[in-house]
């Protein structure tokens, strides 16, 4: 039924055979894919080498940047974005590559205030990779299993807005999240508590009965600037971005993480967003073909 609706739109979605060289296949006008391992990635670079005329989405070594949570939220720090809508920063964090017995240390040497979450170093869109947990003490510290990612946990309502980026489109969704942790609640805790996929696997809190000030949207100029500064820094035009809001404040946005080509199809008029992508890359590639 989707592809159906694409191919209405005159748009045709054909499957690339990667045992054949790709100069073989085709013609495109677009190849996308989301591909990372080491052959597949030179195996469209070589392509884009000898058709400068197709547009590859996205680039593989700029996906690979998404795909180490060291790096992944990198560009969002450097950017300090503050504007009159808002204020956009990641959460403090800290790279544990190896040796679990290390980890209470590292913390204090860091200054992270508990509680942790943690989260595997390695991106790669399994779900291994989306599982994370929560760190109530410095004992349960090292029970945790390396490479991972330390980030201070930040109350924010127990909701997080997923921002899908295609192009230049923006579309948030709520999702519920962890909830909050109270001082009474990290004095009585212990231990290490696991997570699977939270925000994928959560019910949709758009039509939830919430409190205003936790459900409101970020500001959808903010949103534009961080998507545009973004697309720019990473080279990606196919990606979303998981956002919290500190509570207690209605300006204060955390980044928490950046997942390239994420499933898009839970988010409200995706068909619609994503033709219109499509179609708008193909219609300026055929602009600037010169005249026969």
């Amino acid at each position: 039924q989707c592809l159906e609706w694409f191919r209405n739109k005159g748009i045709l979605f054909v499957a690339i055979d990667q045992s054949r060289p790709l100069s073989d296949q085709g013609p495109f006008d677009i190849v996308l894919h989301k591909h990372l391992h080491t052959t597949l990635a030179f195996f469209f670079q070589d392509y884009r080498k000898t058709h400068p005329e197709v547009t590859v989405l996205d680039p593989p070594d700029a996906i690979q940047h998404l795909h180490n949570r060291q790096s992944m939220l990198q560009c969002v720090a450097d950017m300090n974005l503050s504007t009159s809508y808002g204020k956009v920063d990641v959460p403090r964090q800290l790279v544990i590559k190896k040796d679990a017995s290390s980890i209470p240390d590292a913390v204090t040497k860091a200054g992270l205030t508990l509680p942790l979450v943690a989260k595997p170093l390695v991106a790669d869109g399994s779900a291994k990779s989306h599982e994370l947990s929560l760190a109530y003490d410095q004992y349960s510290l090292r029970k945790l299993e390396p490479p991972l990612v330390l980030q201070e946990f930040i109350n924010h309502g127990g909701v997080l807005f997923k921002v899908y980026i295609v192009g230049e489109a923006i579309k948030v969704v709520r999702r519920f999240s962890l909830p909050d942790v109270c001082k009474r609640e990290l004095a009585n805790n212990a231990g290490v508590c696991r997570f699977p996929r939270v925000s994928c696997a959560a019910a949709s809190a758009d039509d939830a009965d919430l409190d205003p000030v936790i459900a409101e949207l970020p500001p959808r100029p903010l949103l534009e600037k961080l998507g545009k500064e973004l697309r720019r820094r990473l080279g990606l035009r196919l990606f979303n971005l998981d956002i919290i809001r500190e509570h207690g404040t209605g300006d204060q946005f955390y980044v928490i993480d950046i997942n390239y080509f994420p499933g898009y199809g839970k988010v409200p008029e995706y068909e619609h967003i994503f033709t219109d992508f499509l179609l708008g890359l193909a219609q300026s590639k055929y602009k600037k073909r010169p005249y026969q």
